[in-house]
């Protein structure tokens, strides 16, 4: 029957009788979904196992689920510039050993520091020519996925098993990378974090300097900004400064139209040196029904990062906030990376009973957690808030020294499943 009232036997010439038929045919074909959609809920209602595989199946297809990685053939080095999962490479390393052995003998040995500079170069000099670009992409060992003609069902695109939000493995960094930056992978108990904010030369972030040492434990900001003819000092003096002063962290803050646009987050004495773009930033008191932050020592919590690249960022942000927070203060500061963008978070949370018109809280899988199902959680947000991309890494102080170890370029976002974090 409903088959018959979408069909139409010829177009009528007069407009309001074509507004009409098309009502006509709008209303059939509601009327055909709603029949099918309490038809599926009976049928559910009879069988719930029914209802499960529905839901199961119904999972948006989204950039994160359908992200792809490098097939990495053979020994990767430090990983820097790979899009490979860190977790999957060390599982497949140590549970395939014995296979990988007889492999690693016949495959030709690659260097893992692929098309760096040299110490004794200056890294400036034809930085990002075209014949080092061919030579490393000759020399990367892994092969790019051929574009396929013909068109893939939406479950085959899916290749990643997981969920978007994962909590970073810091313990699965590759041994490779630990020792390329043996400051930031130390096994010793890594030292009570000293921080020194400043910004660009004159400089009137003031304000946003300061809130940035509310936002990082044991900091202090010192202005920049200088008299026309008094000595303007560069990174390196600053630096220098810095060490000499117990400091662990050197952070610069950048603006543009007096507006910040960028972070350069040092690590002393030797780098490595991490670049960051900045945008969205909104002041906590400019945040509907925000908090005010206290002087606890906050929580850390790093959302996402998998890579090896992502992994060395996530180290670099540990080493910003001490291992020991204050409970007591109830105040956690999240690092989430979606899509390479790392987006910064500061919340006071608290926990509560649940009220009679709440839910329970539920896992990953869609179902209670035991044991909690009479709590909730509150959270109010302190600020500041903003959203950071990384954009250069070098492994001394700035390019100079040991050059850059790894530099976004335009077209990473060609492929907008391949990401870098």
């Amino acid at each position: 029957m409903a088959s018959e009232k979408l069909k139409l036997s010829s177009k009528p010439e007069n407009k309001i009788k074509r507004q009409a038929a098309h009502v006509k045919r709008k209303r059939a074909r509601d009327s055909s979904k709603r029949d099918e959609r309490f038809k599926r809920k009976r049928e559910e209602d009879k069988r719930p196992e029914l209802r499960v595989d529905r839901l199961k199946r119904n999972v948006p297809l989204t950039l994160d689920r359908k992200r792809v990685w490098d097939e990495v053939e053979g020994e990767v080095g430090d990983g820097i510039g790979l899009s490979v999962d860190a977790e999957r490479l060390k599982r497949r390393r140590t549970e395939g050993q014995p296979e990988a052995d007889g492999e690693d003998q016949a495959a030709t040995p690659t260097s893992s520091d692929g098309g760096s500079a040299s110490g004794d170069e200056d890294s400036m000099i034809d930085f990002g020519s075209d014949d080092e670009n061919q030579d490393e992409d000759a020399s990367t060992p892994f092969k790019k996925h051929p574009k396929p003609n013909a068109k893939r069902d939406p479950t085959d695109r899916a290749t990643s098993p997981t969920g978007s939000t994962k909590t970073t493995k810091l313990a699965q960094t590759p041994d490779s990378l630990a020792l390329k930056f043996p400051t930031l992978f130390t096994s010793d108990a890594r030292p009570t974090p000293k921080i020194l904010i400043t910004t660009s030369i004159n400089s009137t972030l003031h304000n946003q300097a300061e809130l940035l040492t509310t936002l990082f434990p044991h900091s202090v900001y010192i202005r920049r900004s200088a008299h026309r003819y008094g000595h303007k000092f560069s990174v390196r003096e600053i630096s220098s400064f810095a060490t000499a002063r117990n400091y662990t962290t050197l952070i610069i803050l950048k603006e543009d139209q007096k507006k910040p646009t960028g972070l350069t987050i040092i690590h002393l004495p030797n780098g490595p040196t991490f670049h960051f773009s900045i945008s969205n930033w909104i002041e906590g008191k400019k945040l509907p029904g925000h908090g005010n932050p206290t002087t606890h020592i906050p929580e850390l919590i790093l959302n996402n990062f998998r890579t090896p690249l992502g992994l060395l960022t996530a180290h670099l942000f540990q080493t910003l906030f001490p291992q020991s927070p204050d409970l007591q203060g109830r105040q956690v500061v999240t690092l989430h990376n979606q899509r390479d963008y790392i987006f910064l978070r500061r919340h006071r949370y608290i926990f509560r009973e649940k009220r009679v018109t709440e839910k329970s809280v539920v896992g990953t899988d869609g179902k209670d957690i035991k044991g909690v199902e009479g709590i909730r959680t509150g959270l109010q947000e302190l600020g500041p808030r903003f959203t950071m991309k990384l954009r250069r890494v070098d492994k001394g102080i700035q390019r100079g020294g040991d050059g850059v170890e790894w530099e976004w370029r335009g077209g990473m976002e060609k492929q907008r499943t391949k990401f870098q974090l």
